[in-house]
């Protein structure tokens, strides 16, 4: 394995029993850590609310199949590890709360669909409407969600994606149009990824945190739209809890939306409704493809679309809350048979930490 020099991070030592984030700031500064990149999104909340019509949502495709996020063989796995001590921050809700367990697996309220347009292309084309998934997270001010790097940030363009919103617990039947964003639309305000993303591509740190404006409520009727304003992410849906510098072998619960095909053509999963998987991780192998070499992974066969999708620790059903330990990145066929059957995720050390408080910090309306 080709080493890698660390920055120096200073991790927070135990569990946080209430949410109070340090170095809180409402806009990109140098009081941000230097291995952060945040970036305004460029479309207005009105504007990416009133892009996604009803029409746009259902054409929109997954935007990891484009970039072929996927890894075939397997080796000697990597040497992810800790970089300091373990740290927790409490989900929305749970932060003095002991919650009995549930016999049924639940979906997360959380987790929805993020969708948004590829920069610098024409945005009303429909081969620019795309869609990943992603969980509402706890924060100050509660409006932060959890994606995958490649979900905000174009490897291909180098730019942030436009018109960038989040839809917890999105559903694409068959129903009236109230019933597939029940809890409102969220739009992007503030994009926050590591440096190392950005800059080189490097899939050791492809995941992102976005602030999101107040949601709305939208009903369409003859190609006109109204909004009714419906509050914070996180009064509405809660936020899942958020965990680093845990062990690599590890219990959890993935969720997401997938879509794309396995290597040999077949799509059992169209995108439509949230799927999930459950397993233990443990560490991949290295793949210089991606300069990926700290990423941990669990038995899993959705494929893409799921990108962004949390990796929850200690998920409880009955509470539908855990602590977010990963995003899904990565499709794996181990075995060479043309079907997937791993799910990697970048591993949570402190440098992640330090990405999620910026935006665990920052306030928007």
């Amino acid at each position: 394995m080709i080493s890698r020099a660390r920055r120096i991070s200073i991790p927070v030592a135990g569990a946080l029993v209430a949410f109070g984030v340090v170095g809180a700031s409402t806009s990109a500064s140098a009081t941000d850590p230097q291995d952060v990149t945040a970036k305004a999104a460029v479309t207005t909340a009105d504007a990416a609310t009133a892009f996604w019509t009803p029409e746009r949502l259902r054409a929109a495709k997954d935007r990891t199949e484009d970039l072929g996020n996927s890894v075939k063989g397997s080796g000697k796995p990597s040497a992810a590890e800790p970089d300091g001590k373990a740290g927790v921050v409490p989900p929305i809700g749970g932060e003095a709360k002991v919650t009995t367990k549930s016999k049924q697996v639940n979906l997360p309220n959380t987790v929805g669909r993020v969708f948004f347009t590829l920069p610098g292309k024409n945005p009303f084309d429909p081969k620019s409407w795309k869609y990943c998934s992603g969980t509402s997270l706890q924060g100050k001010y509660r409006n932060v969600v959890a994606t995958a790097g490649h979900c905000v940030y174009d490897p291909d363009s180098n730019r942030f994606y436009d018109n960038w919103i989040f839809i917890p617990s999105y559903w694409d039947g068959n129903q009236a149009w109230e019933g597939k964003t029940p809890y409102g639309i969220y739009p992007a305000k503030w994009y926050q990824a590591h440096d190392d993303f950005v800059v080189k591509e490097d899939y050791d740190y492809d995941y992102a945190f976005v602030n999101v404006s107040s949601g709305f409520k939208v009903t369409w009727d003859k190609g006109k739209f109204t909004k009714t304003p419906v509050g914070r992410l996180g009064d509405n849906v809660g936020g899942q809890g958020f965990t680093w510098n845990r062990s690599t072998k590890v219990t959890v619960f993935s969720f997401g939306y997938p879509a794309g095909p396995h290597p040999d053509g077949d799509r059992p999963f169209t995108g439509r409704t949230m799927k999930w998987c459950y397993g233990k991780t443990a560490p991949m192998p290295a793949a210089a493809k991606y300069n990926l070499q700290e990423h941990i992974g669990l038995k899993c066969g959705m494929t893409a679309g799921a990108s962004g999708g949390p990796l929850l620790l200690n998920y409880k059903s009955k509470s539908r809350t855990g602590l977010l330990n990963g995003v899904n990145s990565v499709a794996w066929d181990t075995d060479g048979n043309d079907r997937y059957d791993r799910l990697s995720s970048p591993y949570f050390n402190s440098e992640t930490y330090d990405v999620y408080k910026v935006a665990a910090n920052r306030w928007t309306q």
